[in-house]
């Protein structure tokens, strides 16, 4: 008799699926969190913006003359 034995795993909950390790389903609520966070608006104007921001080169000084 091991010192776990009359502790339940931390992983048994209800909304967990049947034979999802704890590593996997700590992964999938992960990418459930990530995916539920709002995300920037796609496409037109905005994004011609967000494009337009930095210069190519920008980041590198040095290589202009």
């Amino acid at each position: 008799m091991s010192i776990d034995d009359d502790h339940a795993p931390a992983a048994a909950s209800e909304d967990a699926a049947p034979g999802e390790t704890p590593v996997q389903r700590a992964l999938r609520l992960k990418k459930a969190a990530i995916d539920a966070r709002p995300k920037p608006p796609r496409g037109g104007r905005f994004q011609r913006e967000q494009a337009a921001r930095i210069k190519t080169g920008a980041a590198r000084p040095w290589m202009s003359k």
